[in-house]
């Protein structure tokens, strides 16, 4: 099975820390050039260091926000034209904030939208001619089991990401006869920063303690655990690679069996 990955060049967002970082880590074991993109620099260029390098690997990072896409596109111009051709997307970025749908702000949408659905758009879209041209692309899109069966409290979330899928299922069957692949990703519980501010809250508001809503939470995963990060970035490589080329237009739970529906 041919999951190798010299000489492709990926780029991934959110890479300083949780399933971005992970992810820019295997991909690199694989043999990929890897460019990180987050808003902290300092984190980024950690991660860096610690990224597989061969004497054909180069590894960079870029600081961008994406809810800024003048600034996105500003910053990716520049290092496409320095870098040229980029084989591998993955676009992650990090959840809306959690809530009810019913008290959600035009603004909140907004700039989930923003940040989600136009950023994605806009890394697609400069990237896709060098992905034509080579004949192989694949964009990875994180998002959320709430795409299958929407989660309560995260209102602008479901709404959102249920967005993402559907753009991204559109891609998919637009440019799959240039070699490039379009998927989503789908983390169920995971043991990142997010998850732990999704278990505060919820522990605020059902009065328990923090370690009984891990418990409590555990026990809705049929797998009896969160996942890792780790767990997370194998499967993004696995799409990532030419083993995969014939799996398009899909959403993927990995979740250890938690979401009720197929």
């Amino acid at each position: 099975m041919n999951i190798k990955l010299n000489g492709k060049n990926a780029i991934v967002c959110g890479a300083s820390k949780g399933i971005g970082r992970a992810t820019a880590i295997e991909l690199a074991k694989m043999g990929a050039s890897v460019t990180m993109i987050a808003r902290n620099m300092e984190a980024l260029e950690a991660v860096k260091n610690t990224l597989d390098a061969s004497e054909k690997q180069e590894h960079h990072a870029l600081m961008a926000d994406f809810s800024d896409p003048a600034q996105l596109k500003e910053v990716l111009s520049g290092h496409l034209f320095a870098c040229g051709t980029f084989h591998i997307l993955v676009n992650n970025s990090g959840g809306p904030p959690a809530g009810p749908v019913h008290t959600a702000t035009e603004d909140a949408f907004l700039a989930a939208f923003t940040q989600h659905l136009l950023g994605n758009h806009i890394m697609m879209q400069a990237l896709l001619p060098g992905m034509q041209e080579a004949g192989y692309g694949r964009i990875i899109n994180i998002i959320s089991t709430s795409v299958k069966l929407p989660l309560k409290g995260l209102g602008v979330s479901n709404t959102i990401r249920g967005a993402v899928a559907n753009w991204a299922k559109t891609l998919a069957g637009e440019i799959a006869g240039d070699g490039i692949t379009v998927n989503n990703v789908l983390p169920g519980a995971t043991d990142t920063d997010r998850l732990g501010e999704i278990i505060a809250g919820k522990a605020k508001k059902l009065d328990m303690s923090i370690e009984d809503t891990i418990t409590m939470e555990k026990g809705h995963i049929p797998a009896g655990r969160f996942g890792t990060p780790e767990e997370l970035a194998q499967t993004i490589a696995f799409l990532a690679s030419p083993a995969a080329s014939y799996i398009n237009g899909i959403n993927l739970p990995v979740d250890g069996g938690r979401t009720g529906c197929l």
